[in-house]
């Protein structure tokens, strides 16, 4: 089966789960239909799809990562890749919220919306930067391994290609172990994608058919507001910034990542749809792996600008909703706090609502008018998804044509 046909049937998947979802939301899903389609065979089949998902991305960070440092062979030029990275993400991510809290201003969801609704929500405690910075560094590689942590996870792993470098004859063999194993890995990612279509299917299906119209209806601005927002970050400004910085073509870049996107809106979880991004960015991209092994996990860990646009829109939303004007000093606070907290809160649950709790914290605006956006937020929740990974592969793409690591001829070819 080639390529393209898979593509297809994974975005015909995804489509024919919303109508079904939405036929199902219909006609309403209580009694059987609840107890064994939607959440019997739908979510089984979702569930299992999303382990199989999630069971290869620590294995697949881990190799690839090994193998993408040592195959560098250079230690400045990994931190050179390292800083033009991290640097290009947290530039998108402040792009990103700049981007909300302007159209938000110029919309005005909030204003004239009526408060007198229940709207409780108790957002967890994201840690303090100390324990931030000290969380990045594993004590025990297996538990990082074991808990699913992506930040100790990478840092163990760049560090261990870096010793794979410097041992020489040694650190040769056991190099050629991990391209073997990588090699075996991609296998495994390919066969996953075979039954890749049922999956999303049973995932998009669920996630319609419980998700009424009486969620959307006091929320329709604010809701289509984001939605826009994030589509036009997802297709314009990504395609300018690789336009401008690399010259290749964006309608060619949205053609090749519309797999992953497909992926990442079904799963809504950057870190499940790792290794889908990471064969799309090298076998389509034309990324070199050692570039694109250490990119794409570090961008579905940090790279939250799907998610910071939600924060801007709803920071924003929440201020009028209450009557509050916010000053140019709070905007500017807003997007330093967002920007740097997509670093900071890497890795915790419900990450997304800890770090808007933590921005409307910064400008005293009250944490429990959150409550009131959760009832879209989940569908809004895939969509930016989407809008993450595409900022992943964007800047693989960026740093792999800085580094004369992009096969041009890969990147254009047409599947």
């Amino acid at each position: 089966m080639t390529k393209g046909s898979l593509t297809v049937r994974i975005l015909i998947g995804m489509a024919l789960g919303a109508v079904v979802g939405l036929i199902l939301n219909g006609i309403g899903i209580e009694g059987l239909i609840e107890d064994y389609l939607v959440e019997g065979l739908f979510h089984v089949l979702g569930q299992v799809f999303l382990a199989f998902l999630q069971l290869l991305v620590v294995p697949l960070v881990l190799v690839s990562l090994v193998c993408g440092t040592a195959a560098l062979g250079d230690l400045a030029k990994l931190g050179r890749i390292g800083v033009k990275t991290v640097g290009f993400y947290l530039f998108t991510t402040a792009a990103a919220i700049t981007l909300a809290l302007v159209a938000a201003l110029v919309v005005r969801p909030g204003v004239g919306f009526d408060l007198e609704m229940d709207a409780t929500f108790e957002a967890a405690v994201a840690p303090p930067l100390s324990e931030v910075i000290i969380g990045i560094f594993p004590t025990n590689p297996f538990q990082s391994m074991a808990e699913g942590n992506m930040l100790q996870v990478i840092v163990f792993a760049v560090l261990f290609g870096i010793a794979v470098i410097l041992a020489g004859r040694p650190g040769e063999r056991v190099l050629a172990v991990f391209q073997d194993l990588n090699e075996i890995i991609m296998k495994l990612v390919g066969l996953v994608m075979q039954v890749a279509p049922f999956g999303v299917f049973a995932l998009v299906a669920r996630t319609f058919s419980m998700l009424g119209f009486e969620a959307f209806e006091n929320l329709l601005w604010y809701f289509f507001l984001v939605l826009a927002v994030l589509i036009v970050h997802g297709s314009v400004v990504y395609s300018l910034l690789l336009r401008v910085f690399t010259g290749l073509n964006p309608i060619t870049f949205l053609r090749n990542i519309r797999t992953a996107q497909a992926f990442a809106f079904s799963t809504a979880s950057s870190n499940a749809t790792i290794p889908i991004t990471l064969n799309v960015v090298e076998n389509k991209m034309g990324v070199h792996k050692s570039i694109g092994s250490f990119t794409v996990p570090l961008g579905a860990t940090i790279n939250m600008d799907g998610t910071a646009i939600m924060q801007g829109v709803a920071t924003v939303f929440i201020a009028q909703a209450y009557g509050i004007d916010l000053g140019v000093t709070q905007l500017l606070m807003v997007i330093l706090t967002a920007t740097l907290a997509s670093i900071g809160t890497a890795g915790v649950p419900g990450v997304g609502l800890i770090m808007l709790a933590m921005v409307l914290n910064q400008v005293g605006l009250p944490v429990e008018a959150i409550g009131m956006i959760l009832g879209v937020d989940r569908l809004l929740d895939m969509v930016r998804t989407a809008v993450n990974i595409t900022g992943d592969a964007t800047v693989s793409c960026i740093v792999g044509k800085g580094e004369g690591q992009l096969d041009e001829e890969v990147f254009n070819t047409r599947e």
